[in-house]
């Protein structure tokens, strides 16, 4: 299992981002979290095989019709912690 760290920058919240994040990984059977930032940007934390993380990154560079991705930044690194499913965090 790995996990990837997520910094998403853009027309990212107030779109229904964070609820296409968390359909996009339930989907693919991937679990962690997606989050709000003050600073307007979005955070996601998953954990799954790697081909599924990378097919969220892809949609995580695309986002909801609402939303205008600028940019994501993708961090890859050992699992810091365990998580029960995909939740969004308020």
């Amino acid at each position: 299992m790995q996990e990837i760290h997520c910094i998403v920058k853009g027309r990212v919240q107030m779109v229904m981002y964070r609820d296409f994040v968390q359909r996009k990984a339930r989907g693919l059977r991937l679990a962690g979290i997606v989050r709000n930032l003050d600073n307007g940007t979005v955070e996601v934390v998953a954990q799954g095989n790697k081909e599924d993380l990378e097919r969220l990154v892809e949609k995580l560079r695309k986002g909801p019709l609402l939303a205008r991705v600028d940019d994501v930044r993708v961090e890859w690194q050992e699992p810091t912690q365990s998580f029960d499913g995909f939740k969004i965090i308020f």
